[in-house]
């Protein structure tokens, strides 16, 4: 790993991240939500470097506050697991109206439709209101047993669709979406760059090697929702 020292400015270790990640910068500014103007007058020191996007930058991409700030620790001090909530009462709502995560009538684990397509209206059951979860997410089923325990057969996954699948961080859970099929499954990194390992948290399953060309979609599993949702 690169010595990143305190040194280096926070515009600098911001440079690093978006080659590390494959991006050209305007990707890079779309993906954490700025104008890549603004995003070019930070770098250039002409803008401040402000809290604010180093926070969005922490969100969107995994890393280190202390590092991005500071130039202490390392980029990716551990890695980017889905939180689990637990709940004994979570707030559901009967109208998707409601402020709240919506909760879909959908397994991602069955069918190979386009999953991007499904999230219509029609489809909300509910909605999830808990200060954990991301607005920007999407609560949906998964069946079968191939990531217990950390995935319960029939529990439920906040999820969050990336637009840039070039940027994979690995031993992250994510809804891997193929031509003939949909899984769940923790990303791992390949020996062979144009590779992926798809790993099942039971053990009873064994590793997938597919190609980086065959992932047709790619959502980031944010939350692991531990709690029957009762729609």
């Amino acid at each position: 790993m690169k010595d990143f020292s305190t040194h280096q400015s926070a515009a600098e270790r911001i440079r690093y991240l978006i080659r590390f990640s494959r991006m050209t910068q305007s990707q890079f500014a779309e993906r954490i939500g700025v104008d890549p103007s603004n995003l070019s007058k930070h770098l250039s020191g002409r803008l401040p470097i402000s809290e604010g996007l180093l926070n969005r930058i922490v969100v969107e991409m995994g890393v280190s506050k202390q590092w991005l700030r500071d130039g202490t620790d390392v980029p990716f001090a551990k890695p980017a697991i889905a939180n689990e909530i637990v709940a004994a009462n979570p707030i559901v709502a009967d109208s998707p109206a409601m402020s709240g995560v919506p909760v879909y009538d959908i397994d991602v684990t069955a069918g190979a439709a386009e999953l991007s397509r499904m999230f219509t209206v029609d489809r909300i059951v509910g909605v999830v209101d808990l200060p954990q979860l991301s607005r920007d997410s999407r609560i949906v089923r998964v069946s079968g047993d191939s990531m217990e325990p950390t995935i319960r057969n029939g529990g439920y996954i906040a999820i969050r669709r990336l637009t840039q699948r070039q940027t994979i961080f690995w031993g992250q859970i994510y809804v891997v979406v193929l031509e003939d099929f949909r899984m769940v499954k923790f990303l791992r990194r390949h020996a062979d760059k144009n590779m992926v390992v798809l790993h099942s948290a039971n053990p009873d399953y064994d590793d997938m090697d597919i190609a980086r060309s065959d992932i047709l979609d790619l959502y980031v599993v944010e939350n692991i929702l531990n709690f029957d949702i009762r729609c």
